[in-house]
């Protein structure tokens, strides 16, 4: 399908989507791979801000688009591909999360790892990031969802509400009580520095 001329480069890559879309729902192979290799980074990025493990989160990022693959003849476009698709990374996500943790909850650890080694020195603004990536990571799986959407990615909160199939209230609960965590572990941490 070829792009009308004139239209603004977004537009174009809109009209370029829709057409991978139209060529993958009619089964095209290759159409597929593109739109999986348009969206898997961001696909990745969201299930590992979910999950903190980079082994489940490309596990949770290639099974959603599985499911994309065996869904997409019934996707009907009522919104964007990229909130259908989040929003399906974001349900297989949590639910790697809460076997995840009914898993650990069974599990018995018996022997403890060494300490490892101290990190290099590293900047005050290196440190900082540092600090506060931890303390995302002590987050629930649905703050820290709404919290990559909200501030990594730049989406609205009707957008972050979209993509992870929540009301937009519940994105703001989790947005607030986010930030007051943050808030909370940051001045226990870093004291009068913060």
């Amino acid at each position: 399908m070829a792009f009308p001329p004139g239209r603004h480069p977004e537009a174009a890559r809109i009209w370029d989507e829709k057409a991978l879309i139209a060529r993958a729902q009619s089964g095209d192979r290759v159409a597929f791979q593109q739109i999986v290799e348009r969206h898997q980074a961001r696909a990745y990025t969201l299930a590992l801000r979910i999950l903190r493990a980079s082994s489940d989160a490309e596990e949770v990022a290639q099974d959603a688009f599985v499911r994309v693959w065996t869904a997409l003849p019934g996707f009907r476009g009522e919104s964007s591909f990229a909130t259908w698709l989040y929003r399906i990374v974001a349900r297989r996500a949590f639910d790697r999360a809460a076997v995840l943790k009914n898993r650990r909850a069974r599990e018995h650890a018996t022997d403890t790892l060494p300490e490892a080694p101290a990190p290099p020195a590293a900047d005050d603004d290196t440190l900082r990031a540092t600090r506060l990536q931890q303390m995302i990571e002590q987050l629930s799986p649905a703050q820290r969802a709404a919290v990559t959407l909200f501030y990594y990615e730049g989406r609205s909160v009707e957008q972050v509400a979209a993509q992870l199939a929540m009301p937009e209230n519940t994105v703001k609960t989790h947005l607030s009580r986010a930030r007051a965590a943050l808030r909370e572990s940051w001045t226990s941490a870093m004291g009068d520095d913060a």
